[in-house]
């Protein structure tokens, strides 16, 4: 007999940009946590505290209607917190569109919310394995350690390849080999090996302030501004915690507000206006589609490594 869902519905305040909203954990367009329906409907297999689950979104936008079904041990944990996944605790008072083109991308993503996860491993692991190299070579060493680590998602979506990532436990029995294979280095697994042994620890810094958990992410070797900026983002819903570090995000949100590129010293300058909200600029303007203009070589992935 299959599995019966926990089911959930609500009716939020404001409008919900479900694709939107859930986009920034999906990692590449291949990633077998990450599955898109027929309407819309977007399902994650995700490790809670209480074990593995998949949990399935959907939302009748004009009404601003959200269903979500989940199945699994975490069924009731994800059930529970699927709000705030959908940024029903995102509090954009305040906010104002300064510049034009943050003022059109609040436009024309109205149901945008602060996302919040509650699950700072599901956010760390990918974040380290992104650290200093590009999107492709990242999203496909997360991939190839997810599907072959990982397990099939609870549930329906098993059939379409769903998978939840690989409890803390799981991570740390992955061998050093198999890291290289999937282009991360040992710099990036050994980090993966500290986190992962400090795992109970890290996930109740979802309880402290924001600037304390980043703090807190931070005392583990490895783990700097950047990777903690990726984390607030999602696990906690930190609308302030701007990708200080990143390769492109000072010179786009540069080029793209007053048409030069960036440091991070000359982005921080830039957004002190928006204090509270400079996460917020950020994503609207990815969202938006704004791109610097690239005029020097791409950064191109490594090949020193195994295949």
């Amino acid at each position: 007999m299959a599995e019966p869902a926990v089911v959930r519905q609500w009716r939020s305040a404001r409008p919900v940009q479900l694709g939107a909203i859930l986009a920034s954990f999906r990692r590449g367009a291949g990633d077998p946590t990450f599955r898109v329906g027929q309407g819309g409907s977007v399902a994650r297999g995700i490790r809670t505290p209480a074990g593995p689950a998949t949990l399935e979104l959907d939302c009748a936008p004009r009404e601003s209607e959200v269903s979500a079904r989940a199945w699994g041990p975490g069924a009731g944990w994800a059930i529970e917190h699927a709000p705030d996944l959908l940024g029903e605790r995102d509090d954009p008072r305040g906010f104002v569109g300064l510049h034009p083109p943050v003022a059109e991308a609040l436009r024309r993503f109205p149901g945008w919310r602060v996302p919040r996860s509650g699950l700072v491993l599901d956010a760390l692991v990918p974040a380290i394995i992104e650290q200093k190299v590009t999107g492709k070579e990242a999203f496909g060493g997360y991939q190839r350690l997810v599907r072959r680590y990982g397990e099939g998602a609870p549930g329906p979506w098993a059939d379409a390849g769903l998978r939840v990532p690989p409890d803390a436990a799981g991570w740390r029995a992955i061998p050093s080999w198999e890291f290289l294979k999937a282009s991360v280095d040992a710099g990036r697994s050994d980090t993966i090996q500290r986190v992962c042994r400090v795992a109970g620890s890290l996930e109740r810094l979802t309880a402290r302030a924001p600037e304390a958990g980043q703090a807190g992410l931070r005392s583990v070797a490895g783990v700097g501004v950047w990777t903690t900026a990726e984390v607030a983002q999602r696990a906690w819903g930190d609308a302030d915690a701007v990708s200080f570090g990143d390769y492109h995000v000072a010179r786009t949100i540069g080029w793209t507000l007053v048409g030069q590129e960036l440091d991070d010293d000359g982005l921080a300058t830039l957004l002190e206006p928006y204090a509270g909200h400079r996460y917020r600029v950020q994503r609207l303007l990815e969202l938006a589609g704004h791109q610097r203009p690239r005029r020097g070589p791409r950064m191109a992935p490594r090949t020193h490594l195994p295949g």
